[in-house]
Order: structure tokens, then sequence, then C-alpha cells
């Protein structure tokens, strides 16, 4: 109120020129909402609102009507808000230096350099300034999701023997998915009424797609998943990534069939199929055995003396000395060099990649020139290689993979239901 007093009083001291010029040229925004301590206002929701209508633009899809849209985005800035001031309060800042280098590598990723990527969003009509925030939020929710669900999420080994024992079984387990989603959510204890109600809706939706509505734009207009404003589109998945909900639907399912509504605590789901395909394969890995020689600089031995040691051992092996023999007395990696400097067989990715890198270049009884790693200055010799069938092994970490990946959509997705069934959300106006 003493606000709105003081400013009262500043226009009343104005000249009636000036107070003319100040009415006319200064938009008054509105609060649409408030979220707990925070408020969303019309000009904030508008600016999102063309955001995602030339987000669905590009991707091919068609707008929902604007009554619709406009209330799937504010639910969508609900919970950015809940999540951003959940964030603050847990103490969780993304500092310029890292908003810059993840625009750099979404740059770096479309063989974009930063300028470039900047025309292209210009042209696209987006604000650079405005694109960086965004990414800034995202980042900031991503870490408290980290923090707060993806963290807590636990996969026993009994659930991975589960896994692979049901996979060696089922031969479709090697299948993948494109599936679109749209969830009816109801709330954390909802009444029988809400649940009747929110039954009634998802069997509305289903019977318009059924007459031929786009499921895409349904998505987009109705479902409460995160997804809903990418037309709920799940994208290829594998058995284990499905929510379990899911699982024993979609195998039967044939493209383009349409599965609902199936009951959840978050609500009620319809699914669509859109495409399914094979990937029941063995996996072949090129691998390689060598050992190698590390020479770690320490406060005593700089960086250079340590690569100039390291090339005196080189010449020794080159003058015909051995070289299991030099990597047990002078190495510093201590559990290669009890084995002569042995790594065994080195699968793709086990390595750092500047040593992966060196390693690749040379052929079966080469020996590489000094080079530096993380770790310090490596010479590393390649004895030999082949072709390795480490299916089992791949499936394993596959398994653990798929599973998390699942485990922790549900969580979040239960989390969130949660977050906004405790939130203060006072609606003011819609428009």
């Amino acid at each position: 109120m003493r606000i709105f007093s003081f400013f009262s009083l500043f226009l009343l001291l104005l000249p009636a020129s000036q107070l003319a010029a100040k009415t006319t040229v200064v938009p008054l925004d509105k609060i649409i909402a408030v979220v707990d301590d925070n408020i969303i206002t019309q000009i904030e929701l508008d600016d999102r609102l063309k955001l995602i209508s030339q987000q669905i633009q590009q991707q091919g899809s068609r707008l929902p009507s604007e009554d619709r849209l406009r209330k799937q985005v504010l639910e969508r800035l609900i919970l950015e808000k809940l999540q951003l001031e959940m964030a603050k309060k847990t103490g969780i800042r993304i500092n310029d230096e890292m908003v810059n280098r993840v625009v750099n590598n979404i740059a770096r990723q479309n063989n974009l350099s930063l300028e470039q990527f900047r025309e292209v969003l210009k042209r696209d009509g987006f604000e650079f300034a405005e694109f960086r925030e965004n990414i800034r939020r995202e980042v900031t929710i991503s870490r408290l999701r980290k923090i707060r669900v993806e963290n807590k999420v636990n996969i026993s080994e009994q659930e991975i023997d589960n896994f692979l024992s049901q996979s060696g079984k089922d031969r479709s387990a090697g299948d993948e998915y494109h599936l679109s989603h749209i969830l009816i959510a109801t709330p954390e204890a909802a009444t029988p009424e809400q649940i009747e109600k929110a039954k009634a809706t998802a069997e509305k939706v289903i019977a318009e797609l059924n007459d031929g509505a786009d499921f895409g734009q349904k998505a987009i207009a109705v479902s409460n998943d995160e997804l809903a404003l990418k037309g709920g589109d799940l994208g290829w998945r594998k058995t284990a990534q499905l929510p379990t909900l899911f699982t024993s639907v979609v195998s039967t399912m044939t493209k383009n069939e349409i599965k609902g509504p199936l009951r959840s605590a978050s609500g009620f789901h319809i699914i669509k199929l859109k495409d399914k395909r094979s990937n029941s394969q063995k996996h072949i890995v090129n691998q390689t055995m060598a050992r190698h020689i590390l020479i770690r600089p320490t406060q005593v031995l700089n960086r250079e003396e340590a690569r100039l040691r390291l090339s005196g051992i080189l010449q020794r092996i080159k003058d015909g000395e051995d070289f299991a023999s030099l990597a047990r007395a002078s190495s510093d990696d201590k559990a290669a060099a009890a084995e002569g400097g042995s790594l065994g067989w080195v699968s793709p990715g086990t390595m750092v990649p500047a040593f992966e890198e060196e390693m690749n270049k040379l052929k079966p009884g080469e020996i590489s020139e000094p080079f530096l790693t993380q770790f310090g200055w490596h010479i590393v010799q390649v004895l030999s290689r082949r072709k390795h069938d480490n299916t089992d092994q791949f499936q394993r970490s596959q398994a653990i993979q798929l599973i998390r990946k699942r485990k922790t959509e549900e969580a979040v997705q239960d989390w969130l239901r949660r977050l906004r069934a405790e939130a203060y959300v006072d609606y003011r106006s819609n428009k």
C-alpha cells in the first residue's frame, strides 16, 4: 500500500503535460497468478506464449485454441516458478560461465559458430539475451531435480537381474517404440468425484482422437505431462525406458493404435504407438591390448622435467631395454606397473579421450611419443587388437541406464505433482 501511495503522490507532482505523456507511453502490466511468494504477470505470460507458439509451429504442429494454449503455458509457468524458488532456497546458482558453456555447446552441436548461432536465433525471432536466461532456468531446474529426485533413485542388483532375465525370455524386449502420450492428471489425494471427472475427460479425448483429431494438437491442448507442449512426443524408447504402466500394453499395439485410459497415481494416460523397430543384436567392440608408462609431475618434478624423464625412458626402450622392466621400475601407475605396464584389453570409452586418441593412432607393436593427459605424461605401446563380443556386459550397462531413466521419470512426475499440490496458487485473471 505504501508503494502505491508513493507512486500516486509522484504522479500528482508531475506537470500535466508530463503526466499525459507518461500515461500514453508506459504500458500497464497486471498480475495473472500469485504462486507462493512469486507472481506471474500478463507480459511474462504473453512473452512465453509467443515463444511456445513459435516452437509448436516450427515442429509442424497446429496450434490449439488460444484459451487452451494459454492455460497450458500458465500451468508450465507455475511449475517453473515453484522449482526456481525451491532452487533458490536450496542455494543453486548458475553463473554466466556455465550458461556460456551450455550455449557454446548448443551452437557447436548445430555446427555453428556463436555469432552464426546468434544470427539464427535473431532470424527466428528469438532475443539472444532471453535465450540465455531460458538456458539458465533450464540448467537451474535440472540441477534441482538431480538433487531432489535423481540422486535418490536407487537400482538394486535384483532389479537388473530381473530385467535381464525378462529380456532373455521376452523376444520383444530388444524392441524400441516411438510413442506419443497424453496425461489427464488427478490431484494428490484426489476425491472420487475428481477421479471420475478426469476419467470422463480422458474418455472424451480418446473418442475425439478415434474420430480423427490430431494427437499432437490434443496433447498440446489438454495434456498435463511435461512434454505436452511438444505434442506429447516421448520419442523412441526401449521397453525398460517405458513407464511400468505402459510396458505390457505397447507390445500388443499396432502402428498408429491408441490405448487408454490407463490409470496410475498421476491420473489417466492415453498413448499412441507411432512406430516400432527391432533392435536385438550382438554388441561387438574393437578392443586394444596395450601397456603404458606414466610419469606424473610433482612439486619436485615439474611438467617439463617429467616429460624429459619419460623421453629418456622411451629412448632406452628404443635402444633395446625391456618395456615391462622399465614400467615396473619407473611408472607412476602402480597398478599397471606391477603388470609390466599392462592395461589388459581396453574397450572404447574406458580410457580418457586424450589417451585413447593417441593409442588409436598406433599399429600393433608401435610405441607413441610422450603425450600429456590430466594424469601426467604417458608413452603407450599397442600389442594387439581384436573384435570382442561384449553383449552381456553391454546389456547389463544398458539395463542400468534404462531402469534409472524410467524410475527417474516416474519419480520426477510424482515429485512435481506433490510440489504443485502443496503450493499456494491464486489465479487473478486469464486475460
